[in-house]
């Protein structure tokens, strides 16, 4: 099996933890798992925050990780650009595992289809984000239809995406629902201590990724939603810290209002430094994107079910995940900003005991074998 996505190509440690859940719970499921990106378009270098042609620096931050889970080997980073070089396995052996292996599994759908990858026999697609392709493909955009036709199963984190409780479109293909897998025991922790703040890991503003559908615009950004609850650290005698990407005005806004932040940039870059942020949490506190949200796709971050496997609750706005996810105890879903403070007031009258109905959810639902055997049965494999 290859997995594909953007490990190399956004070496921060959210990303590294997403697809080293994909490559461990395989594994542990039995199938030979190898990791590989081949991509023409230029990595993202996190020290210009820039794109950059030169992945030394990706490679150098990512493989160290993959190494030391057992993927030396097993893995391979071609820069498909005029100047890009090919770390890892060779290109002779990346040939080689072209043409012997059965399945592609594209998580994110960020890995282009090339011709050597074409006569794999199953390309299954993993959308991590929905809403946009849908409208892009629907729109009649020849890449977005070319992308989704070149594989034979397409899986969305938005769950909702094809049913009636949602109204994104569908692009006349097939959308099953699935979830980020985690795999529990990276993520131990004590449930009975938790920190003093309620925290996430963000980048403040993106530009370029709004969607227009049925002549709406839908946002990709997520300071606007922050924006709606900036008053939230004066509400409740509780701490809130962002680890954030952001310019100096919008940190100065925030300081203004009582969030504190540190920079994500600098957190990211370790994937132990990260994990140790989020399992020192008292809680996530968290926006979606209203690409998510207004739709009603049903769409959970990979990070927040980060947070609840480390036995940290999770308040997060609404996209309609309740559908299949339990609300309550351990994660709540809110609206408007009276949700967010009965959310941090119900956390406060019982912190362990929130604690552990987190940890509960990530084991019942975010167990990376049983999303991924869920996964593979679906797609026939």
């Amino acid at each position: 099996m290859i997995v594909s996505g953007i490990l190399f190509w956004y070496p921060l440690a959210g990303v590294t933890f997403q697809f080293l859940h994909y490559l461990l719970g395989l594994r542990r499921l039995g199938y030979d798992v190898h990791y590989v990106e081949d991509s023409s378009r230029w990595i993202y270098d996190p020290r210009i925050n820039a794109p950059g042609s030169d992945a030394s620096y990706n490679v150098a931050a990512v493989a160290p990780t993959l190494e030391a889970y057992g993927f030396a080997g097993c893995w391979v980073f071609r820069g498909n650009y005029d100047g890009g070089s090919c770390y890892g396995m060779s290109e002779r052996a990346l040939e080689q595992l072209y043409r012997e292996a059965d399945v592609l599994l594209n998580v994110t759908g960020a890995q282009e289809l090339r011709e050597e990858q074409l006569g794999i026999p199953r390309r299954v697609y993993v959308e991590s984000d929905p809403f946009a392709n849908q409208v892009k493909a629907e729109a009649g955009d020849p890449h977005n239809q070319e992308m989704l036709r070149g594989h034979d199963t397409h899986f969305t984190f938005g769950e909702n995406v094809g049913t009636p409780h949602s109204s994104a479109p569908t692009a006349g293909f097939t959308w099953l629902p699935t979830r980020q897998p985690v795999c529990l025991d990276l993520w131990e922790n004590d449930v009975d201590h938790p920190g003093r703040r309620y925290t996430t890991i963000t980048t403040w503003h993106h530009k370029g990724k709004d969607v227009v559908y049925r002549g709406e615009t839908y946002r990709w950004t997520k300071d606007r939603e922050f924006l709606r609850l900036i008053d939230l650290p004066r509400r409740r005698p509780v701490e809130f810290e962002l680890a954030v990407l952001a310019d100096e005005c919008s940190l100065e806004l925030l300081g203004g209002h009582g969030w504190l932040h540190r920079g994500a940039l600098e957190l990211s870059a370790d994937p132990g430094r990260y994990r140790d942020f989020i399992r020192g949490s008292r809680a996530e506190f968290t926006v979606a994107r209203d690409q998510y949200v207004r739709p009603r796709t049903g769409w959970f971050s990979d990070r927040s079910a980060c947070y609840l496997a480390s036995g940290r609750p999770v308040i997060t706005q609404d996209t309609g995940f309740g559908r299949v996810l339990p609300t309550g105890s351990g994660l709540f879903a809110f609206t408007t900003e009276d949700d967010v403070l009965a959310a941090v007031d119900s956390i406060e009258r019982d912190p362990a005991g929130h604690c552990r109905a987190a940890r509960e959810i990530a084991h019942d639902y975010f167990d990376a074998e049983r999303v991924l055997q869920s996964l593979m049965e679906r797609a026939g494999l």
